[in-house]
């Protein structure tokens, strides 16, 4: 077929110059339009890519994560071939089969194709040829065959006139024909073309061979010495000080016995080769007669090396000659041992597949080190220093980043962090990021980031090397059933999670589904950073998510484990207040009960998952079952409430709330409403929450749920409270339960009876709060709910102290902290540390009491309750005041007062008027004067009996 179109041709020849890998999308752009694509370059790609796709077979372009791959077999490329050919050639010094490769070769690479990155790549497949015909001359000169090398190294020459080395051979093939003349002619060219073109001489070995042919002298064979076959490393090595050290204290501890053996582990891009190169730098010298290296490629396109055939390479390279290497294995296995007894060897093994595989290639004797590297943990080996490589912490990959692209670094911390975020810490990601920085020296790191985008794969390449396709490498070799996990992974919500919800995710028994993703951390393709927890790095996350799913898998799979999530954190919630939960939730059966029962802690599993809630809220739109995101956010409630995490189910409500709203599901808004009112009252939010609660009321008499209606108005007599709204707080609870009674509901009837209590003991009735107060504890030790029953104890006695009651207060504040702690109800515990520094306070006790103040305030602060923290303050600045120290009062007062005035607390802003009067009346009247007036007018306007205290003012530093 013949492909015209020019730039079809040049997207052609990337994608056959990668056959078999992922082209990113940004290198096909610039090998097509150069550094400055128009603003349409990605739309006419894809017009080139449906033009080629027309005119090649079917399936041989397909769309990845990253960009584009074509799929080929092996030998459908000739430049596939000619490598293959070349290898095998080299390895056993074949003549034959050198020419057979170099045959393939019809002209110049690519010729004709106006495209940088295409000119590169043709540049560099004519130094392969190059160096092709000049191994093979190599050994056609030591075989004598000098006459039949003159032509075709004199055509070579003229091709490469810069190149010195066939220019060599050619001299050495007209002197060993016997044309010294020519030979002498032919340096003389040389040395003129080097002079003219690039002002140097000839190197050393020529000039030596110009001497030599001048003096009459034959061709001396080069000087032996200790073999060095590692490859070059980087020379910016950065970072892994503790991962260098601990090798060198290994390699160092290794007995007068045995070898030194270390095995580097980690997941693709982690530098394991790097780190194992630097090491053998730095440990180089001790092993003074051969550095050995043999690519393994046990994590490559093409099958593992089979041990016998790196046998047979690494004896090449001690200098064996071919026909001296045994054919059996085990008698191939005896030579390398007992060559390696004769020396101090250091040996790189990289990439291995297994432990099977590198087994033989070990070393058993003394005075050698095998520095082994793998994608797979090989853990069938023993008695070898295992290293598993995690990702460079931030301080390192700025580091390696510095190194790599200078001073720009530096000179933009937070969009350099943000690369290093969205490059995971990746030692391959973070050098493919640099580098791209280095060779744009006009772009800034913050215009990389906006590269990178939420998207990073597609970006971090570099020719044949990109972060997607070293993935694509160890994806590619595992089994179906591991690789159908890995994809379903991708889409699992949130960061972290455990064999649960895998299985439930992936459709798997429970011991399935571990050993799943015992293979897939073996491979570094899923990390365990706590023991029974798993998570993908993000850039797998990415490729991962990327891969084909049909929508019923992706479905399926999200269904599970949202269901499963729903169950388990509603498990989270204590058994006296997990029926309503499920009452609330309409009661629904688990799809996979025996993975809800297999989760022994529920309440440390939410703990460990809540930055990932939003994220199984935000996923249920995509598996067509919105009612899981306000499930999941109903269930969640109370462990986050009572935990001190209102920031986070804020978020998560919010986030719920707007999902609802979305689906138009009024059962889902009037639930989400009622509870993120809850978050609303602790960040002093109070119109908000009204207007929540009112909505929440409103849907569910709408929808014929009188109960649940009831729950609202009760909630909503707790946010009249917090407002000072004393006699609107009474007349909603009595609401709530009269609802609640008309719907049959005595569980929901007992709910109202705190805010019943705490209206009446504001309103100054006390008997009245007292008898609601001592209903609720008893419909709580009814229903066995401690953390109700803490709360009643602590505010009957609150009561009682109003009454000045103090007969075994002190027992009831005692038995209330102790059922708040064993419920974890962080909120119920800071209060009662609160109501015993006013206890204390009044038994004349202020150092006591000041420090129960002081952990009554840490509380509130943990569990962010604006409210409950002004509440603290001022019955801290009441303490303080009452033990002399009105300076120290008046602050606090203060203090309370700016909360109070924004978030229109009424009662509380009186309360501090009145507590600013009293600490300046004796240094300041006038200012006393407007406070009492401001207090007096607010508790007149509220009913409450504290107007009668202003009414008659104080000695200085009184306290109430």
């Amino acid at each position: 077929m013949a492909i015209t179109a020019g730039r079809d041709r040049v997207l052609l020849a990337m994608l056959l110059l990668h056959a078999g890998r992922v082209v990113d999308v940004s290198t096909l752009i610039e090998a097509l339009w150069g550094v400055d694509p128009p603003a349409t370059a990605r739309a006419q790609l894809q017009t080139c890519v449906s033009r080629l796709r027309r005119q090649l077979p079917t399936g041989a372009i397909l769309l990845d994560a990253a960009g584009y791959r074509l799929v080929c077999r092996p030998d459908d490329l000739d430049a596939t071939v000619f490598a293959r050919l070349i290898g095998e050639a080299r390895d056993r010094k074949d003549a034959a089969a050198l020419r057979e490769a170099i045959d393939l070769w019809r002209g110049a690479a690519l010729v004709g194709l106006d495209s940088q990155p295409v000119r590169v790549a043709a540049a560099d497949l004519d130094e392969r040829y190059a160096a092709a015909v000049e191994d093979w001359a190599e050994l056609e000169l030591a075989a004598g065959h000098d006459r039949d090398l003159v032509g075709e190294l004199g055509a070579l020459a003229e091709r490469f006139p810069l190149r010195e080395r066939p220019r060599g051979l050619l001299i050495r093939a007209l002197a060993g024909a016997g044309r010294a003349g020519d030979a002498i002619a032919e340096f003389r060219r040389l040395r003129a073309t080097l002079r003219a073109e690039l002002g140097i001489e000839p190197g050393p070995e020529l000039q030596e061979l110009h001497r030599r042919i001048l003096a009459g002298e034959k061709e001396r064979p080069a000087p032996s010495g200790g073999v060095r076959s590692l490859p070059r490393t980087v020379g910016d090595f950065t970072g892994r000080e503790a991962a260098v050290a601990r090798l060198l204290d290994a390699v160092a501890r290794t007995g007068p016995g045995g070898p030194a053996i270390v095995v580097i582990d980690g997941m693709p891009g982690s530098g394991k080769t790097t780190l194992a190169l630097h090491v053998a730098a730095l440990v180089g010298a001790g092993y003074p007669d051969a550095h050995l290296f043999v690519d393994l490629h046990g994590h490559g396109e093409g099958e593992p090396v089979e041990p016998a055939a790196a046998l047979l390479t690494l004896l090449r390279q001690l200098g064996l000659a071919a026909d001296a290497i045994p054919a059996d294995l085990g008698d191939r296995v005896a030579l390398w041992r007992t060559e390696l007894a004769r020396r101090r060897v250091l040996i790189v093994l990289d990439n291995a597949h297994s432990s099977a595989q590198i087994a033989d290639l070990l070393p058993t004797s003394a005075g050698a080190l095998a520095l082994v590297t793998s994608r797979r943990r090989l853990i069938g080996l023993d008695g070898v220093h295992p290293e598993s490589l995690s990702v460079l912490p931030p301080a390192e990959a700025i580091a390696l980043l510095t190194r790599i692209a200078g001073e720009r670094i530096a000179a933009e911390p937070a969009a350099t962090a943000e690369v290093v975020r969205r490059c995971g810490g990746l030692p391959l990601a973070l050098r493919l990021a640099g580098a791209r920085l280095a060779h744009r020296p006009r772009w800034r790191v913050a215009d990389l980031v906006r590269r990178l985008g939420e998207s990073a794969l597609s970006e971090l390449a570099a020719e044949d090397r990109s972060v997607a396709s070293a993935f694509a490498l160890s994806y590619g070799q595992l089994p179906e059933s591991a690789q159908r996990m890995f994809r379903l992974l991708g889409i699992a919500p949130g960061t972290l999670l455990d064999a649960p919800a895998a299985a439930a995710l992936c459709g798997l028994p429970l011991d399935a589904a571990r050993d799943e993703l015992d293979d897939l951390v073996d491979v570094h393709l899923v990390e365990e950073p706590s023991p029974g927890w798993y998570r993908l790095h993000d850039l797998l996350r990415e490729f991962a998510g990327a891969l084909e799913l049909t929508d019923r898998e992706r479905r399926d799979a999200l269904i599970g484990v949202l269901d499963l999530q729903t169950h388990a954190v509603a498990r989270s919630v204590p058994e006296a207040y997990r029926a309503v939960v499920y009452r609330d939730l309409g009661t629904p059966v688990p799809l996979r009960p025996e993975l809800v029962a297999a989760i022994a802690d529920p309440a440390a599993r939410i703990e460990r998952q809540r930055p990932g809630l939003v994220a199984y809220v935000e996923a249920a739109p995509a598996a067509g079952r919105p009612e899981f995101a306000w499930w999941i956010a109903r269930a969640a409630w109370w462990h986050l409430f009572y935990h001190g995490a209102s920031d986070e189910l804020r978020i998560l409500l919010d986030r719920t709330m707007s999902i609802m709203e979305e689906t138009g599901d009024r059962a889902g808004i009037a639930v989400t409403a009622n509870y993120l009112a809850s978050v609303c009252v602790r960040a002093a939010d109070f119109e908000r929450a009204i207007e929540l609660l009112r909505r929440s009321v409103r849907l569910r008499q709408e929808l014929g749920q009188p109960r649940a209606a009831a729950t609202a108005l009760g909630n909503l007599a707790g946010v009249y409270d917090a407002l000072g709204r004393f006699t609107e707080s009474v007349d909603a609870a009595r609401a709530a339960r009269r609802t609640a009674a008309l719907a049959g509901d005595r569980a929901r009837s007992r709910a109202p009876l705190s805010y019943l209590s705490e209206g009446n003991e504001r309103l100054g009735r006390y008997a009245e709060a007292l008898h609601y107060r001592r209903l609720g504890l008893l419909a709580a030790i009814e229903h066995r709910d401690d953390g109700v029953i803490a709360s009643s104890l602590l505010k009957i006695q609150r009561v009682r102290r109003s009454l000045g009651v103090t007969v075994n207060a002190h027992r009831y504040l005692a038995a209330a902290l102790r059922l708040a702690r064993r419920v974890g109800n962080l909120d119920v515990e800071s209060d009662v540390h609160h109501e015993l520094g006013n206890l204390l306070r009044s038994e004349g006790r202020f150092a006591e009491a000041i420090a129960a103040h002081e952990t009554a305030l840490a509380g509130a602060r943990r569990i962010a309750d604006q409210r409950h923290e002004a509440d603290c303050l001022a019955g801290y600045a009441e303490t303080r005041q009452a033990a002399g120290d009105l300076a120290g009062a008046r602050k606090l007062w203060a203090d309370v007062l700016v909360r109070a005035r924004a978030a229109r607390m009424r009662y509380m802003t009186a309360r501090a008027e009145e507590g600013v009067a009293d600490c300046v009346a004796g240094s300041d009247p006038e200012h006393a004067r407007r406070s009492w007036t401001a207090a007096l007018a607010i508790y007149r306007e509220l009913g409450v009996p504290d107007q009668f205290r202003v009414e008659q003012p104080a000695p200085v530093g009184r306290a109430r």
